[in-house]
């Protein structure tokens, strides 16, 4: 009888630490730790987007379905006609977002020449 009343506390306490790491782990997985530099929206691939808070798997695949339908966004507002995305829920992604031209693939330079062999002097008597 004294085995089964040292038990019970022990097997409470168990669910109790576990419960609790199982609802902080759910409580801190909702939180995103932001992008440290803002997101281009019109280079950007899936997996980049995720990274802004606010921006899910599929928010991230309507911006890019956007982005390929219609071209490259002007300005981040362009956002807003994306079903489900609002201009409260667009102002909290803002300061991570920015918008800008791809960057151009830099011309190859041209073949440098070889220079000429230089002339020996000649030589002296």
């Amino acid at each position: 009888m004294v085995v089964a009343r040292r038990a019970l506390p022990t097997r409470i306490s168990f669910f109790l630490l576990f419960s609790g790491l199982v609802f902080s782990t759910a409580i801190f997985a909702g939180k995103k730790k932001p992008p440290a530099q803002p997101v281009n929206i019109n280079t950007a691939t899936a997996k980049e987007l995720q990274l802004v808070p606010g921006i899910g798997p599929s928010t991230a695949e309507k911006i890019l379905q956007m982005r390929k339908s219609y071209g490259l966004f002007k300005s981040v507002d362009d956002l807003l006609a994306i079903r489900g995305l609002g201009p409260k829920r667009l102002e909290k992604m803002r300061k991570y977002l920015t918008v800008g031209k791809p960057a151009a693939a830099k011309p190859a330079m041209p073949p440098v020449k070889p220079a000429p062999p230089a002339e020996k002097p000649p030589d002296k008597p």
